[in-house]
């Protein structure tokens, strides 16, 4: 068996450079779900269905759409950052139904533009119901 030699290479391209993600939405989703934690118990998100989350992004939309600074009446916690972390928990329970993180497309794992296309409007289909609702 010989030695391996990188001489400091590190093969990581095509990773996703998480350093990119801004500290902020981190430590805000980090909030909301400490909140979460202590209400209802450490990952009990991951019991509750898909929809429920959908239900509750799109509230929390509609309620920072009418007031852009406002705050949660429960958490008391800024309805934007209720918003990234719904859509959190929607990448990790809902999305993976139609589009594997695990598996990624050709290419790359860039999605084709049809593909993409096949996302969003599987998303908009479902969503429908609660756009119609903010307006």
């Amino acid at each position: 068996m010989s030695d391996v030699i990188t001489d400091g290479l590190k093969h990581d391209g095509g990773k996703p450079r998480l350093s990119l993600v801004p500290a902020e939405a981190i430590e805000a989703i980090g909030i909301v779900m400490t909140h979460g934690a202590e209400k209802y118990g450490v990952e009990s998100y991951r019991q509750v269905a898909p929809e429920r989350y959908r239900d509750a992004l799109m509230r929390h939309i509609c309620k920072w759409l009418k007031d852009p600074h406002g705050v949660d009446e429960d958490s008391g916690l800024p309805h934007l950052w209720h918003i990234i972390t719904n859509a959190a928990f929607l990448c990790e329970l809902d999305i993976p139904t139609c589009l594997s993180l695990q598996q990624p497309p050709e290419k790359g794992g860039l999605l084709t533009k049809a593909e993409l296309d096949r996302v969003i409007w599987k998303i908009d289909m479902e969503n429908k119901e609660q756009r119609e609702k903010c307006k």
